[in-house]
Parts: C-alpha cells; sequence; structure tokens
C-alpha cells in the first residue's frame, strides 16, 4: 500500500512536471485558442490549416505551368477552409453578444439587487424603529394597566373623602382633647406647686410649733428642778432647825 502510493505521488509529480504553462497563463492561452480556433491539443490548429491552404493556392498561383484547374480546385479548398474557419468564429461571435448581453443583464439585475439590498437595509433599520417604538408603547401600556389595577383596588372616591372627613375630625378632637389635657396638667402643676408651697409652709410652722414646744418643755423642766432645788433646800433648813 506505501509503495503504490509513493508510486501515485511520484506519477503525479511527474504529471506536474511536464506541464509547460502554470495556471496564470490560462486566461492567456484560452484567449489565443478562441481567437485561433485551437480548443485542443490534438489534431492541427485550424488557423494553421487555413495558412496551409492559402500558402499551397499561392504557390501554384505563381507557377508559369498551365495548371488553371489545380488552381481552382486549391482555391475552392482554400475557400471552402475559410468557411470552416469562419463559421465557428460566427458562432464564438454569437456566443461572446450572448456573454456580453447577459453579462449586461447581469450587471442590471446585479445593481437592481443591490438597490433591493439597501431598500431591505432602509426597511429593516425602519422595522427596527418601530420595534424600538413598539415596545416603548407596550411597556408604557403595561405600566398604565398595573396603575389602573391599583386604582381598581383602592376605594371609591366619596368613601376616601369620608374616611379623609373623619379623619380629620378625629384630628380635631384630639387637638381639643389635647389642649385640655395641657390646660389640665398646667392646672394640676399650679395645684401641686401650691401644696408644696402649703406643705412646706406647714412643716416650718410645725418645726417651729415642735422648737416652741421643746423650749416650754425645758423651761417647765428648769422650773421644776429649781423648785425641787428650792424645796430640798427648806427641807434642810428645817432639818437643821429640829
Amino acid at each position: 500500500m506505501l509503495a503504490k502510493g509513493r508510486k501515485v505521488a511520484g506519477r503525479r509529480e511527474e504529471m506536474s512536471a511536464n506541464y509547460a504553462f502554470g495556471p496564470q497563463d490560462d486566461d492567456a492561452i484560452i484567449k489565443h485558442r478562441l481567437l485561433t480556433r485551437t480548443t485542443t491539443t490534438r489534431g492541427e490548429p485550424p488557423l494553421k490549416k487555413l495558412q496551409k491552404k492559402f500558402m499551397s493556392f499561392a504557390t501554384e498561383i505563381e507557377k508559369d505551368a498551365d495548371n488553371i484547374s489545380d488552381c481552382e480546385r486549391l482555391y475552392k479548398a482554400f475557400l471552402h477552409e475559410i468557411n470552416t474557419f469562419e463559421l465557428p468564429l460566427l458562432k464564438s461571435k454569437a456566443v461572446v453578444d450572448a456573454n456580453i448581453r447577459e453579462k449586461e443583464s447581469f450587471n442590471e439585475l446585479q445593481v437592481e439587487i443591490e438597490r433591493q439590498i439597501l431598500h431591505a437595509k432602509t426597511d429593516i433599520e425602519d422595522l427596527k424603529k418601530q420595534l424600538e417604538q413598539s415596545k416603548i408603547e407596550r411597556q408604557h401600556k403595561e405600566e398604565c394597566e398595573a396603575i389602573r389595577k391599583l386604582i381598581s383596588l383602592q376605594p371609591p372616591r366619596s368613601e376616601t373623602e369620608k374616611l379623609i372627613a373623619d379623619l380629620e375630625k378625629e384630628i380635631t378632637d384630639l387637638k381639643a382633647e389635647n389642649v385640655a389635657c395641657i390646660r389640665t396638667l398646667e392646672l394640676r402643676k399650679k395645684q401641686f406647686a401650691l401644696l408644696l408651697h402649703v406643705v412646706e409652709e406647714l412643716q416650718i410652722s410645725i418645726e417651729d410649733e415642735q422648737k416652741s414646744i421643746a423650749d416650754e418643755l425645758r423651761a417647765i423642766a428648769g422650773e421644776q428642778k429649781m423648785s425641787m432645788e428650792e424645796g430640798s433646800v427648806g427641807a434642810s433648813d428645817s432639818m437643821v432647825v429640829d
């Protein structure tokens, strides 16, 4: 298998080595073959055959011998070769004209396709803008629908106004009650301050009374002590007298 692969590779290298022209010469060779009608490498090229027919006819004419029949025969052969050479040229010209028309049609079609592509791109951009606008509008609609649902969940306006009025009345009542409580508290503060003052004065008077009572008790105790001392002295004097 390896030997066979090497053999094929060697054959390919040999075939590629026998090529007289490279790929870059293909266009020139094809153009030359179309002009000279040499479409194959086998046989004699048509232009060369035509040249041979012309040279044979010209050579025969230049002879001095009586060769009119040969000249006519070579002339007819030359004309036949010209016709044979001209017919493929006409065919090639028709093919070239058809190709030119087809190329022009293709160019027009290409221009039309490019115009349609440009128009399609413009339409795509417009559709993109419309899509973005539609998205924004849809988002707005969804937001409006959500707000509408929230609003529908809320009580009617009359109930809300009644509730607000009740709350305002309750706030007013609470404010009035708060004012009354503040006044009552101020009154209680004043009364408590007066009570404290009275208690303080009472305490002072009690302390004064206690002090005067204590003084009186001390005075009484002093008097009793003095009277007792005086009694004891009289008794001693009487005992002495006895």
